[in-house]
């Protein structure tokens, strides 16, 4: 059974008339994410997320690398779970991680991953890469891809409550696809496993977002070096000034033979 769905009983009321069916729905469960560091006996926790299970060692690495915590793979020993909801990150020997120079709180909700940011001064990440080498976009390309998202969104196929962040090759090729109740999840899963397999930054892809652009997905897509953004939503007047300012490409409202150039 895939651990993301879970099967319930519910009425379904339709033509006046109430019966009792069997729904699915997504999964939505706390993960900690802590840190051990190599001369301290007891592990830090970083942030406890809500999330859809599955992925959870990429999700963790995701969200240390985007919030600028972590900027190497090398700087981890091993990533290990401890129980069913907490992931921890062990650091190499002389690698130290200074919470201090992130004033976040240490919970987010599924949809909102920057409400837990102390400051104004404190959501804008610094980012290790150029936007550069960015996909250009054909036509042809850039309006199959939702049709091809659909294809592999399992979890939204099932429940209709879940978002996905899929990466593409100029050509169209998928080459990364991960779902997830919350939408910064999910990106955080795909940069995640890039960051794990030492693929960064992501230049020459296209980055498909299944909903809305705000200011946080754009801000980690630049994280990881993406220069090409597209959304099948709308973006926030703050994703659009962040996408100008890095000049990074944002598109939003993808359909079949049409879609919105913002930046």
């Amino acid at each position: 059974m895939n651990e993301g769905l879970h099967h319930i009983k519910i009425k379904k009321s339709k033509n006046g008339e109430t019966r009792e069916v069997e729904d699915v729905v997504a999964v939505e469960a706390p993960l900690e994410i802590q840190i051990q560091h190599f001369t301290e006996d007891k592990p830090t926790a970083i942030s406890v997320t809500m999330r859809t299970p599955g992925d959870d060692e990429e999700l963790a690495l995701g969200f240390l690398f985007t919030e600028g915590l972590l900027t190497d793979y090398k700087q981890v020993k091993a990533v290990k779970y401890q129980g069913e909801n907490i992931v921890k990150i062990y650091l190499q020997e002389g690698v130290r991680v200074e919470l201090q120079s992130v004033e976040r709180n240490f919970y987010t909700t599924s949809s909102c991953g920057v409400c837990g940011k102390a400051s104004i001064e404190a959501i804008t990440a610094k980012t290790q890469y150029q936007i550069e080498n960015k996909a250009e976009l054909r036509d042809e390309v850039l309006f199959g891809l939702k049709a091809k998202l659909a294809e592999q969104q399992s979890l939204f196929s099932a429940t209709g409550g879940i978002h996905a962040a899929a990466l593409f090759s100029e050509k169209g090729e998928l080459r990364v696809m991960h779902e997830d109740v919350g939408r910064h999840n999910a990106l955080d899963k795909l940069i995640g496993e890039a960051f794990r397999s030492q693929k960064l930054p992501l230049q020459k892809s296209i980055l498909l977002l299944s909903g809305r652009a705000s200011f946080e997905l754009v801000q980690k897509a630049t994280m990881a070096g993406i220069g090409t953004i597209v959304s099948v939503g709308a973006p926030s007047s703050l994703a659009v000034d962040l996408a100008r300012e890095n000049g990074q490409t944002l598109l939003g409202f993808l359909k079949e033979s049409s879609c919105n150039e913002y930046s």
